[in-house]
This record gives structure tokens, C-alpha cells and sequence, in this order.
């Protein structure tokens, strides 16, 4: 089974289009995260969730 961890990222509505893709893409580059949910609100809110695989070594013997 895969397992996530999530971070929840709030971005206000003065947040421009642009600047959001930078946000997002410097957490995907960076961070290997990938959106889960993104939700924009009538008020130009937007909130965002990302996940990524937690990866667990499994010992050998």
C-alpha cells in the first residue's frame, strides 16, 4: 500500500496566476510534492494540497 504525507498550502487572493505556478512549481521541483486538491474560492482564495510518497527502506538481511 502507498503512503502520502500531505501539506496544505493557503494562498491569498491577491495571489496572481503567475505567481502561484512559481509557488507550485518550486514545491514539485524542489520537494518531489504533486497536487493532491486545489480549490479556488469565489474571493480569489485558493488552497492547495500536495502529497508525496513516503518511501520506507526495507531491511535486507
Amino acid at each position: 500500500m502507498v503512503e502520502y504525507t500531505y501539506l496544505i498550502l493557503s494562498l491569498p487572493r491577491g495571489t496572481t496566476r503567475d505567481t502561484a505556478r512559481q509557488i507550485l512549481t518550486e514545491h514539485a521541483e524542489r520537494g518531489g510534492w504533486e497536487i493532491d486538491r486545489l480549490r479556488l474560492y469565489p474571493d480569489g482564495r485558493r488552497h492547495v494540497q500536495l502529497r508525496r510518497k513516503v518511501i520506507r527502506q526495507v531491511r535486507t538481511f
